[in-house]
């Protein structure tokens, strides 16, 4: 990995982690001869130490855009479902886009898994990734466009509703 990407986040960023949600980059520190950025996840108040190194291998990124935000949070009102899967594949096809960490492959996850639970009870695995993925998307939407928590809320649900 070359120097310009190693500094790509400083200390004071807002960042996504992906599977754990937006964070602010506290520090850098060196542990073992390796330098690590220590994130505190906003939701859950949890430190994460990630080595620089390959930060953005994991995942870490920054905040999506104005656009990218308002573009995922559009795409909750199409109206898509995972049909002729059972819950195990849906579950792993819905982790598989939590990891590539992006607004819109959360809002993805949401989409899909709010219009099966209107279907079906969710099963308890699938019920987190569900919460999770919109705990995420609620947290990374309302910081980017500057909306309180309960407010963008209502806005993603007002639009799966559509």
């Amino acid at each position: 990995m070359n120097s310009t990407e190693k500094s790509s986040f400083k200390v004071g960023d807002a960042v996504v982690y992906p599977m754990q949600g937006v964070g602010c980059i506290l520090a850098r520190e060196t542990r073992r001869e390796r330098e690590y950025y220590r994130v505190q996840i906003t939701a859950s108040d949890m430190d994460v130490l990630l080595p620089v190194d390959n930060a953005s291998a994991l995942g870490l990124r920054h905040l999506a855009s104005i656009t990218e935000a308002k573009k995922a949070l559009s795409s909750l009102s199409e109206k898509r479902e995972s049909r002729g899967m059972d819950w195990k594949q849906r579950l792993l096809m819905n982790q598989e886009l939590m990891k590539e960490g992006t607004l819109s492959s959360v809002a993805k996850v949401v989409n899909s898994l709010y219009r099966r639970s209107k279907v079906k009870e969710l099963p308890v695995q699938e019920r987190k990734l569900y919460d999770n993925a919109l705990a995420i998307l609620v947290d990374e939407s309302s910081s980017v466009l500057g909306i309180g928590t309960e407010e963008m809320k209502k806005k993603i649900f007002a639009k799966l509703e559509k």
